[in-house]
């Protein structure tokens, strides 16, 4: 009886520690933001995603694919292995991973684009091992938006590729970034379908629907995700100028409400710290609260 009421007790506490999960992309536009600009919740599970690790040349005048060679495209002067340290250091509920690919590099789409399954695994994961030791990271995060590889070619890279990096310890957690466009939900179902086990979270980027977006439809929106990604813990998710999607002025923490009342609030996302420091994180505290009180 008493194993049973302690293993009860455990359940419960996993599933709200699940639900209390609070993500922020940071690094991408070079506004100089810092870790410790962003409030932090300490009721919570922080992630920080530091955006973005590309496998291209970092030439700003003709940047080339380099077939899972990863460099670093983030604001590394203000975000960097010291800076992670520091703020793992001050705050135990933070954690620090890393995104893959994005939308562009320079101005220029970022395409997944392997030579093959195996020469493109390989060269990940020894060009994202030494990132993610010598940054400590914890995590990964996939965010390839254009692809010039087939949809299997992508499962087969991504999920090896994820599934290496947790076998080794290298990280504890990955999560994946896909948006309503046919071609993406293509390459990310086929990973999801045949690597789904290894996933922990999907980022769905809710905000790339239009601006007219609803609360009603807002929640058709995640209800469809939640069928195209069957098992998974979809974050529900804004972006910090409110320009796309539905804004937290206009309803997007009402239909979190919402989705809390049904037990399917897995957690909040947000693009990105680079635009909410101007905005002074008020958003980011509202959506902190709301978590808070699960």
């Amino acid at each position: 009886m008493a194993l049973t009421l302690i293993f009860t007790i455990f359940l419960s506490t996993t599933k709200a520690e699940n639900n209390k999960l609070f993500r922020e992309y940071i690094g991408a536009e070079f506004t100089n933001v810092k870790f410790s600009d962003v409030p932090i919740n300490p009721d919570l599970q922080f992630d920080f995603i530091l955006s973005f690790a590309i496998d291209y040349t970092n030439s700003a005048s003709s940047p080339t694919p380099t077939n899972g060679k990863f460099n670093v495209f983030w604001d590394t002067k203000n975000l960097s292995p010291t800076k992670v340290s520091s703020i793992k250091s001050k705050h135990p509920n933070v954690r620090v991973g890393l995104s893959l690919g994005g939308d562009s590099i320079f101005n220029n789409p970022a395409y997944f684009q392997p030579k093959s399954i195996n020469s493109w695994v390989s060269n990940a994961v020894s060009s994202l091992t030494h990132i993610i030791e010598h940054f400590k990271l914890d995590g990964i995060d996939i965010d390839y938006e254009h692809f010039k590889g087939d949809p299997e070619m992508f499962a087969e890279c991504i999920g090896q590729l994820i599934s290496i990096l947790k076998r080794k310890g290298l990280v504890k957690y990955a999560s994946i970034a896909p948006f309503d466009d046919q071609d993406v939900q293509n390459h990310y179902q086929t990973l999801w379908k045949k690597y789904g086990h290894v996933i922990d979270y999907v980022n769905f980027q809710f905000y790339a629907y239009d601006n007219s977006t609803t609360i009603p439809k807002f929640i058709d929106y995640f209800e469809q995700q939640m069928e195209n990604y069957k098992g998974g813990k979809i974050l529900t998710s804004f972006i910090s100028d409110g320009s796309k999607g539905l804004a937290p002025t206009k309803g997007f923490f009402s239909a979190c409400e919402m989705l809390k009342k049904r037990q399917q609030l897995f957690g909040i996302f947000v693009w990105c710290a680079d635009e909410s420091k101007n905005l002074g994180f008020r958003y980011e505290k509202q959506g902190q609260n709301l978590l808070a009180s699960l």
